[in-house]
């Protein structure tokens, strides 16, 4: 250090001591507690939480901005009228109970891997990243995503007590958390299972999901705003359905809020006839 040249503050030798640790603990993790991304399986450099590289994270395809006003479907393919607001043809119809449904992401690739990590491995972790994202999508979206209380879509009993735990649950706790709203993790429950087909028809969806939720006989959802919480959304005859059983219960309105959304609605619209 050159005469007359300021000496270092005390703040910033700390920040500089702090990151020196940080990569060094990073090299440490990295050559002897060595790991692969569970998605592309290149070598995490970093000591994280989530086993997950940046790069696949960074990865995952975000909704686009031009999507229905209601379901939050991409509406790619659809002429915008700036005087109209967007509203995709399956929910001119009214099909849903739910008031909105917003993702944060496409349902596709990286993603795809990473909700299955999540749902079959109990990495919890991941849960609160996806949290996190969901956090940012609702305060970018307050006006009309503002809730009473979070309610993750249950697990038929049979099924929770087999896997052990409740996948959206792992999502919509630390999600209430972030937000400082009450998180209701049983006041929702699914009363009918769902079929032991691996794969539903679009009819065997919709109806397997009918009727099959009712709140807990106690549960205090009057005038309430709910905020419906799952992993993904399809063809969005859950939420749907966990919607009707919340508004039959009382509530006040339903928004449902999923990590991940199908590219394309695989409900017919009113142009095939069938709906």
């Amino acid at each position: 250090m050159g005469e007359g040249s300021p000496l270092p503050s005390a703040r910033a030798w700390g920040q500089g001591v702090r990151g020196w640790l940080a990569e060094a603990g990073d090299a440490v993790v990295s050559v002897f507690f060595p790991a692969g991304c569970r998605i592309c399986d290149n070598l995490l450099v970093h000591a994280a939480r989530v086993p997950i590289c940046g790069e696949c994270l960074e990865s995952f395809a975000a909704i686009p901005d031009k999507s229905c006003e209601i379901c939050g479907q991409a509406l790619t393919a659809l002429s915008a009228n700036e005087a109209e607001p967007l509203i995709c043809r399956v929910c001119q119809q009214k099909t849903y109970a739910f008031e909105r449904a917003r993702s944060y992401g496409i349902y596709d690739g990286a993603l795809v891997k990473a909700i299955l990590l999540l749902k079959w491995e109990r990495i919890e972790p991941l849960g609160e990243w996806f949290a996190v994202r969901l956090a940012e999508l609702v305060q970018r979206e307050s006006g009309i995503l503002q809730a009473d209380i979070v309610v993750p879509v249950p697990l038929h009993r049979d099924r929770e007590r087999q896997r052990g735990y409740n996948q959206a649950g792992l999502i919509s706790k630390p999600l209430a958390r972030r937000l400082g709203l009450p998180h209701k993790a049983v006041l929702l429950m699914r009363i009918r299972p769902r079929p032991n087909k691996q794969v539903l028809s679009l009819e065997e969806r919709w109806e397997s999901v009918r009727g099959a939720f009712a709140t807990r006989p106690g549960s205090q959802v009057d005038n309430k705003r709910v905020l419906l919480v799952d992993d993904v959304m399809t063809t969005g005859a859950t939420l749907d359905a966990c919607a009707r059983a919340l508004l039959e219960s009382g509530a006040k309105s339903v928004l449902g809020l999923t990590v991940a959304r199908a590219a394309r609605n695989p409900l017919p619209t009113p142009d095939s006839g069938n709906l």
